[in-house]
């Protein structure tokens, strides 16, 4: 006779336990998530919040300029900047983009950028690297301001955006 084997009747009584186990977790979890949040000083049912200040997630923003050494460009019409549940997407002005977007306070940090590398005549691609640039110089300072948004370098240059 082998002793490691299991008899049926302790298996069965295994299996027995975890599906009442299964089943309890199954019935419990949604009860669990309906009764609240978990985050500290979440909105409770029935009360509400008023912000000052316009959001900056969840938002298409068009890129109107960017000022970089002291010398401001214009944004081609197709520029515009999307930053939602910790990603960003947009364009450049000729080439799609995504990073990372991690928005902590005043500010905004970009990382993991990819973009598209398609060769657009003229002035749109100048343009491109200096857009680049700044969003991936850094934690950028966020101000939003009814329809508009600026992001500040460490360095002072600026990118301006309006709501879509």
């Amino acid at each position: 006779m082998n002793r490691y084997r299991h008899s049926p009747s302790r298996t069965d009584g295994r299996r027995a336990r975890s599906a009442s186990a299964l089943a309890a977790v199954l019935l419990l979890v949604p009860l669990a998530a309906a009764c609240g949040d978990d985050r500290a000083g979440a909105p409770r049912p029935g009360s509400a919040s008023v912000s000052a200040e316009p959001p900056l997630t969840g938002v298409r923003w068009n890129v109107v300029s960017v000022t970089a050494d002291g010398a401001t460009r214009r944004a081609p019409d197709s520029a515009h900047l999307t930053i939602a549940d910790g990603k960003a997407a947009g364009s450049y002005g000729c080439n799609e983009f995504t990073a990372t977007a991690v928005v902590e306070g005043g500010s905004v940090r970009f990382g993991d950028a990819r973009a598209t590398r398609m060769a657009c005549p003229g002035r749109p691609m100048a343009f491109e690297r200096t857009l680049a640039g700044a969003l991936a110089d850094g934690p950028l300072a966020t101000a939003v301001k009814g329809d508009t948004l600026t992001l500040r370098t460490a360095d002072g240059d600026l990118v301006r955006l309006t709501r879509s």
